[in-house]
């Protein structure tokens, strides 16, 4: 009782005041406190990311930044679709360095009826150098001839330089656009692409998250600022222009080099992502792996062995000369030996281990053949080729998923079973990893037979017996001998620079060119130009809407001269697909062509807006100034390009002949001075130089140039001719004789030649 009204005492109004007024004075005390923590917050949170906000908004109305994603909308006739977005590149290159992707036109709502196929990878899935008959555009007519009741469309989601960094942003957008199958072929630029182990476009080996950190933030406009400010600042020494492979020439890497574990690391967690955004969109997914040329193509970079030194050393080195020795005779058994003599002093050198596979491949011990390639590719201290560590995790990852519709295609296998010595090589590659028009086809059957098996059975029904074979393939895509010689040509240029240019036989693979070359020409001599049209016809009677199709009908007209029809056809191009550059470039040549000098410079100055760091639109622009009398804005031209591409000796030329047809001779020859410096393999250059050292009567200056034209392009017949008059003018008649006999079977039917030939054999009657 007592207690109770203690208890009530104490919690009467009365007793109950003080307790009261204590604990407000405590509220009042603390909220002066908490005001201030509220104001602090405000200003080091809240307001900052109200500017930040605001500053984002900002970029974003004045126009400032690119989009970064891969599709883009647009309406092209009239219709929705998604377009490649030019500058997706950017968030991986330096934009002086950026690639960009082939032509996609993709319709936004997926037509009923349609089956649409993603195919991921790099410019071996492109298709390069030639997209219009990569592996997906094969693919795409053997499941149109085997299906015919199905429309498919398969959607080349590549491109060049990239690799598993940029293809998860890639895949994870695809995720969203309905597609029934999706094809992955990518390792070959994992080391050397972006954030690899020995890249020169940034970062090298970062681990997987800071690489999405680094393109989370360039999502943003202001994260987009911050990056260039830090790439003006710190370039890393990163090149100046795009150089393709010879980029990375001081670049190479060890095969002990620690970054690589990352790089492995980083491509199995983004191959997995991909993998499961597949897995998550509903798709079905094929894995492959990658292939490369094994037998014909040695190491790019090989290292010396890193733990010999001295004595040791110079025996290594001396066992692996005395190899190439006796191999150069053709002593493959004494070579041999010393080579396994080399290989047990040291085993970890590329080029050791290359001929190590010569030489049994020569003894057809195939398997010890093909060991011995594989590990001369693996340990490639210029790695553009997937090694086995990057195939077994390929592999792997397939295997892991395989109860989740992720089928596995071995790709090395398919390319390897119609391979001499069932070792990949020339048959199905050009150089190291780019397929062949065959390559291609093969690539193409091994994946549509898997496809056929993962795709849903309502879209395989009403199939035709067997696939097609590689010359229904052709017909389709409209490939013939004029669309065959102008790729070899690019690979003969290829080829003719470094790093191609330093692996050994080089001579002998570049010759191999020629010779089919020349076997091309020589079908094209005896072949109805009118049986070529009809091919084309079909093809686009079939496909009205196929781009490629309209772009390789023009390339053909071109050749025959018919270069207004060719124009049309440009022009359907630039309809088809109006957001890239490629259509306005080729109308805007064929334009200048046919003297039509404004149209011409108007449809190039499009092209530029919509590509302004292509070199070539620059030159055509300064030829087709400088051709409708203004050569000062053509040397405008050449100039704004080689501000943006500091390596390319093609500009040093062009501007040249703007230079001697304003009689600038001396500035002439010092810019082909300086374009045979910066780059020693153009053989055009070298033509030039060699002419205007003949005009001042240096006839001495001018072989040499000559004698280099001839060396880099043999097959040219104007570098036969020019070589043959600087050798009679120094009056050694015999070796001008051989040269425009030469040029004459290479050009029968070339007049200066004949002529030429007939004065200095006169010449030759009236020496004593």
């Amino acid at each position: 009782m007592r207690k109770r009204q203690a208890d009530g005492a104490a919690r009467s109004p009365e007793n109950s005041a003080p307790v009261i007024c204590e604990r407000n004075l405590q509220t009042a005390g603390a909220r002066p406190a908490l005001r201030r923590w509220l104001l602090s917050l405000l200003a080091s949170v809240v307001v900052p990311l109200l500017l930040l906000g605001v500053l984002e908004v900002t970029f974003r109305v004045a126009g400032f930044g690119h989009r970064t994603s891969f599709f883009v909308p647009r309406q092209v006739q009239g219709e929705k679709v998604l377009v490649e977005n030019p500058a997706f590149g950017l968030s991986f290159f330096p934009p002086a360095l950026m690639r960009g992707a082939s032509p996609v036109v993709m319709k936004a709502a997926k037509p009923p009826g349609t089956c649409r196929i993603f195919l991921f990878g790099e410019s071996a899935a492109l298709g390069d150098p030639r997209p219009a008959y990569g592996v997906g555009r094969y693919l795409e007519v053997l499941l149109r001839e085997r299906f015919p009741q199905t429309e498919f469309e398969v959607i080349c989601v590549a491109m060049t330089a990239i690799n598993s960094h940029a293809l998860l942003p890639m895949a994870r957008e695809c995720a969203q656009y309905h597609g029934d199958l999706w094809i992955i072929y990518m390792g070959n630029n994992e080391l050397l692409g972006p954030f690899g182990a020995s890249t020169v476009f940034g970062p090298q080996a970062p681990p997987a998250a800071l690489v999405r950190i680094h393109l989370a933030l360039q999502r943003t406009r202001l994260g987009q600022v911050f990056v260039a400010l830090a790439r003006k600042f710190h370039s890393g020494g990163a090149p100046a222009s795009w150089g393709g492979l010879k980029m990375f020439l001081d670049r190479q890497i060890p095969p002990s080099d620690q970054r690589k574990e990352q790089v492995y690391r980083n491509f199995q967690a983004n191959l997995t992502s991909i993998v499961q955004a597949g897995i998550g969109a509903g798709v079905p997914v094929i894995l492959s792996s990658v292939a490369s040329n094994l037998k014909d193509c040695p190491p790019f970079g090989s290292l010396p062995p890193p733990d010999l030194a001295g004595p040791d050393l110079a025996r290594w080195d001396k066992l692996l000369r005395d190899g190439v020795t006796n191999q150069t005779r053709e002593e493959f058994a004494a070579a041999l030996d010393n080579y396994q003599q080399a290989a047990r002093v040291a085993a970890q050198s590329p080029e050791l281990q290359f001929r190590l596979g010569e030489c049994f491949l020569k003894a057809a011990n195939i398997e010890e053949a093909r060991r011995h390639f594989v590990l001369a590719r693996d340990l490639d201290a210029l790695p553009f080729r997937a090694d086995s560590r990057i195939n077994r995790i390929i592999a792997e990852t397939a295997n892991h998923y395989s109860n989740q519709r992720v089928f596995f295609l071995d790709a090395e296998q398919a390319l390897a079973a119609g391979s001499a010595h069932l070792i990949p090589g020339e048959e199905y590659f050009y150089e190291h990893v780019h397929l062949s028009f065959a390559g291609n086809y093969t690539l193409a059957r091994a994946v549509a037979e898997q496809a056929a098996h993962c795709l849903p059975p309502g879209r395989v029904a009403g199939q035709r017996s067997g696939w097609s074979d590689e010359t229904t393939c052709a017909r389709r895509l409209a490939l013939t001998d004029c669309n065959r010689q102008t790729v070899l040509e690019e690979i003969r240029r290829r080829l003719a620079d470094a790093p191609f240019s330093n692996q050994a036989g080089h001579e002998a693979r570049l010759e191999r060119v020629e010779q089919q070359l020349r076997e091309i020409q020589t079908r094209l001599r005896s072949t109805s130009l009118r049986d070529l049209r009809v091919i084309y016809e079909e093809a686009l009677k079939s496909r009205p809407h196929d781009h490629w199709l309209h772009h390789n009908y023009a390339e053909y007209l071109t050749r025959v001269g018919e270069l207004a029809q060719a124009t049309s056809e440009m022009e359907e191009v630039c309809q088809l697909v109006p957001h890239h550059y490629s259509g306005y470039f080729h109308k805007g040549r064929l334009l200048a062509r046919q003297k039509k000098y404004d149209e011409a410079c108007e449809s190039l100055e499009t092209a530029l807006k919509l590509q302004p760091e292509f070199t070539d639109i620059y030159l055509e622009l300064a030829r087709a100034s400088a051709s409708r009398g203004d050569p000062q804005a053509g040397l405008k031209y050449c100039d704004l390009a080689r501000q943006r591409h500091l390596d390319d000796g093609r500009v040093q030329v062009f501007k040249a002949k703007i230079l001697v047809s304003l009689k600038r001779r001396n500035e002439a020859v010092r810019c082909l001075r300086e374009a045979v410096r910066i780059q020693p393999t153009l053989w055009e250059a070298h033509d030039m130089l060699g002419a205007e050292l003949a005009h001042e009567d240096n006839f001495a200056g001018a072989q040499v140039e000559f004698e280099e034209v001839i060396r880099l392009q043999p097959g040219y017949a104007e570098g036969h001719l020019n070589l043959g008059i600087a050798l009679a003018r120094h009056g050694r008649f015999a070796d001008a004789v051989a040269e425009f006999n030469e040029a004459l079977r290479l050009e029968p039917q070339n007049r200066k030649a004949q002529e030429f030939l007939s004065t200095v054999e006169q010449l030759q009657k009236q020496q004593p």
